[in-house]
């Protein structure tokens, strides 16, 4: 058995199969997740070191695929009713971040990387700030490393709490949006939920996702970085234009439920790769502040959101 297991093709032959049959609707995407974790844990992953370039790109184009299935008019009442909560959050985390790194002595990089990554979305926001704060390579890879270990615990989690309190879909929608950090777990968890909660979760976290602008200008300004480019998200503009087509193009309508269909199987793809990089060592190497850092910051934007949210 041990050899079956360290057989380079067996795993690559399995690694696959079990990607293919995340593309199947037999897979959820919490599912997806957990398979690509547990692949990563018994088997290893054959393909991490290519895979990482693969994820963004992946999931960036499912995200514009999940537009072909709004119309331009949810989409704006959808980020009408998260505006509010979305900036108040934003600064609720950054300055509780400020507070507990402060009263757990982390580093300033590792807690501001927390902090951002909590408030905005996840990864992509550490990886907008980080050129601007400049963080060492470990401490980006711990702060990566916390941030997708709690995104992958909210893909489970989220859904039995909503269902819990009989959320409604657009309530369980915002709730995603505001309250899970990076945007393939808002996306996974809410397709978990239901259709409209997809779509509203998916317009409202991308609006979310376009404050990393304003916090990077802020970011050089506190820091005091010159020169430094700031990441900006290109592919919510063709999330938009994808909006723009299916509402004014009714000859798309034809094509946009089969659009919309690859797309989700696309995330679950996306899914089945971030769990497939995750791994025990990399669990074994967060440490017990930053960890608790986040798990405070998490717990106080999603309780927080909930309770607004059901108010």
């Amino acid at each position: 058995m041990k050899d079956f297991i360290q057989n380079e093709m067996t795993r690559k032959v399995f690694f696959i199969v079990l990607a293919v049959l995340c593309l199947t609707p037999l897979i959820s995407s919490p599912i997806a997740l957990a398979l690509g974790f547990a692949l990563a844990v018994f088997m290893g992953n054959p393909f991490e070191k290519h895979l990482h370039q693969y994820i963004h790109l992946l999931l960036q184009i499912s995200i514009v695929g999940l537009g072909f299935g709004l119309k331009l008019d949810e989409a704006l009442n959808a980020g009408k009713t998260g505006l509010m909560l979305t900036i108040v959050s934003i600064v609720t985390v950054m300055v509780l971040g400020y507070f507990l790194g402060k009263i757990f002595k982390l580093e300033r990089p590792l807690s501001y990387l927390l902090s951002a990554g909590t408030a905005i979305c996840g990864g992509s926001a550490i990886a907008a700030v980080s050129p601007i704060i400049k963080p060492s390579t470990k401490q980006i890879s711990l702060a990566l490393a916390i941030v997708f270990t709690l995104n992958s615990i909210a893909l489970f989690v989220y859904p039995a709490i909503g269902h819990l309190l009989n959320l409604s879909q657009e309530q369980f929608g915002l709730w995603c949006a505001v309250g899970i950090h990076d945007t393939s777990s808002v996306v996974g968890a809410a397709s978990k939920y239901g259709d409209e909660a997809l779509k509203i979760a998916t317009t409202v976290k991308l609006a979310r996702a376009l404050w990393i602008i304003p916090v990077s200008l802020i970011t050089m300004f506190i820091f005091k970085s010159k020169g430094t480019k700031i990441k900006i998200p290109w592919f919510i503009g063709y999330f938009i234009i994808a909006i723009l087509l299916n509402t004014y193009f009714p000859v798309l309508d034809r094509f946009s439920s089969s659009i919309t269909v690859l797309a989700k199987s696309g995330l679950n793809l996306t899914l089945f790769f971030i769990g497939s990089t995750l791994s025990l060592q990399t669990l074994k190497s967060i440490g017990l502040k930053p960890l608790l850092t986040a798990v405070l910051l998490w717990i106080t934007i999603s309780a927080g959101s909930l309770l607004y949210i059901i108010r």
